[in-house]
Order: C-alpha cells, then sequence, then structure tokens
C-alpha cells in the first residue's frame, strides 16, 4: 500500500476579543512543529465572512507522522494554550488522493529565467 500525504484540518471558533491570544499561541505551536519528522507545512486561516470562524491546516508526509506527532510527550502542552482560546473545535484528517501543481514543481524556476530580475 502506498503511504498518501495527509492534510489534518482543525475548524475552531476563537471569541474576537482572544484572537491576538490565539494568534500568539499558532506562532508558538507554528515555529516548534518545524522540524517534527513528517510535518510538511501549516497555514492559519480566518473566514472572510466570520471573523470568530478560523481554519488550521497541516500537510504530513503521512497520517502516521502526524498521528505520532499527537502521541508525543509533550503535545497536550504545547497545544495548550492554542485551545484555551477555541470556543469550539472539529479536527478533520483526509489523505491527498491528488494536486495540482505536483509537489516538486510548485518552486521550480525554469533555467532560462533570469531570476535576479523579479
Amino acid at each position: 500500500m502506498i503511504e498518501r500525504r495527509a492534510r489534518v484540518l482543525f475548524l475552531v471558533r476563537v471569541a474576537v476579543e482572544r484572537t491576538a491570544d490565539f494568534l500568539q499561541a499558532y506562532e508558538l505551536v507554528r515555529h516548534q512543529v518545524n522540524g517534527v519528522p513528517g510535518h510538511l507545512m501549516d497555514q492559519v486561516c480566518r473566514s472572510a465572512v466570520d471573523p470568530e470562524q478560523w481554519l488550521v491546516t497541516s500537510e504530513w508526509a503521512t497520517l502516521a507522522d502526524f498521528e505520532a506527532w499527537e502521541r508525543s510527550t509533550g503535545h497536550l502542552e504545547l497545544l495548550r494554550p492554542m485551545r484555551e482560546c477555541f470556543t469550539e473545535a472539529r479536527s478533520l484528517r483526509f489523505l491527498v488522493h491528488a494536486q495540482t501543481p505536483e509537489p516538486e514543481t510548485v518552486c521550480s524556476v525554469p533555467a532560462e529565467v533570469d531570476v535576479a530580475h523579479w
């Protein structure tokens, strides 16, 4: 069986008055999760129509990598300040089936392009 990349989504609500606390806590988590085996990237997104609704996504090499990090010592303590800001939270896990463009081409620059003039 081929292991697929995984996308983990947290759909959360944060009271407007807790926004700064939430974003500060996210920054701490974001910097500490970099370097965790299998972690590829993460994002925090705010709803365009509801200022209390947020989406936190992370991408992992495999779902097993995320689950290993989730079970690791200190995981809950690391996320505690962020979770304390939530008035609601829902977690979803997906396996990436397809993506455009392919990961290898996302940051590629054609050889004939002079990047000094961009």
